[in-house]
């Protein structure tokens, strides 16, 4: 079941960064909801800009009809292996927030940038706690607002798949390969002092 994990930091980090990834091989067992809530209780507290915490997690457990609607909402190839996951989850974000000037509603320039802050501390709960993440962009997002009922203010962000890991041959032979920790750019490729380099 576990995956040979190639991954080297360049320089000193905590084990878990390099420990979590997004497999997509779960075992089908069912997340008791008390871990779930260790999950979303980590999210709640990621940093938001003036404390809006615009992020709203709608959560699906396996073996429910829920479950089944949330799954009905990836796309076909997601499905194929999302649906061995423990539970399902369908993050969104605020894209308004109210205004202390007047109490009015305004636009929320950071409502994804939080919420995936969110995403983020939820993500390494749940590998503290033994289970794996996936997160997906791949699910229809119009048809997420219409089932979720959601606000016309609320934005659809990402579906995640969580669970415990299962053994990569129970998925088709093509994701099989990808089966693995995946690597990540060096940080000359994206960190820069004073500004970008002349090129």
């Amino acid at each position: 079941m576990a995956a040979t994990n190639p991954r080297q930091s360049e320089h000193p980090i905590d084990s878990i960064f390099l420990e979590r990834w997004s497999p997509r091989a779960f075992t089908g067992e069912a997340v008791p909801e008390a871990d779930l809530r260790s999950m979303f209780e980590a999210a709640r507290w990621a940093p938001s800009s003036s404390n809006v915490q615009p992020w709203r997690f709608f959560y699906a457990m396996a073996g429910t009809p829920h479950f089944a609607k949330f799954l009905g909402l990836l796309n076909e190839s997601n499905q194929v292996w999302a649906k061995a996951a423990g539970a399902l989850v369908v993050l969104v974000s605020k894209t308004t927030q109210v205004s202390a000037r007047d109490n009015s509603s305004v636009p929320n320039s950071s409502h994804s940038f939080d919420t995936g802050t969110a995403w983020g501390f939820f993500a390494l709960e749940a590998h503290k706690l033994g289970y794996a993440t996936h997160a997906m962009g791949g699910f229809d997002k119009e048809r997420a607002k219409i089932e979720l009922k959601l606000p016309e203010d609320y934005r659809p962000e990402a579906a995640i798949a969580i669970g415990r890991r299962g053994d990569k041959a129970t998925l088709p032979e093509a994701l099989q390969a990808r089966e693995m920790p995946n690597g990540r750019l060096p940080q000359a490729e994206f960190v820069f002092e004073g500004g970008f380099p002349v090129v």
